[in-house]
């Protein structure tokens, strides 16, 4: 899979460690920045890793600020992204099996790269179940972003 990453200067040196886990897991990783630790504006990287996935550049994202909360937020702004904030291993397959998340976002300054790691390999393992009542919600959740389609 391709895997676009992206943080802000809080999710840097975190977003380093995803990177070669994810090529470690044999995943193209795709570094959409920042490219250190100066501080810059997070929905920059947000919607840049955003539209790649939404475009198809990348199969799924992963974020990563100091909370999670800013890059979640400005991430699930744009037309068919699915991001989580995910500090837990439920919360990152569960996400994926039930929600079709697309995107896994990470506060830097709550988990250590360890979890991290974990939480990647969980995300990229996980599938979208398909099962009847998830492709319902799911379509209610896509229903709901049509209608506010600007």
């Amino acid at each position: 899979m391709k895997i676009a990453v992206g943080a802000d200067h809080a999710g840097y040196s975190l977003k380093e460690d995803v990177l070669n886990e994810i090529i470690k897991l044999g995943h193209q990783g795709i570094d959409l920045g920042t490219n250190s630790s100066e501080p810059v504006d997070y929905p920059d990287f947000a919607e840049a890793l955003g539209e790649a996935v939404a475009r198809g550049d990348a199969d799924r994202g992963i974020l990563v600020c100091g909370s999670g909360v800013g890059v979640s937020v400005a991430a699930n702004k744009i037309p068919d992204i699915r991001a989580g904030l995910c500090h837990d291993t439920y919360s990152a397959h569960q996400g994926v099996e039930h929600d079709d998340m697309n995107v896994l976002v990470m506060g830097a300054r709550v988990i250590g790269p360890e979890l991290a790691r974990e939480l990647v390999k969980t995300f990229l393992k996980a599938e979208f179940s398909g099962e009847e009542r998830h492709v319902r919600r799911l379509e209610k959740v896509k229903a709901i972003e049509r209608k506010y389609r600007r």
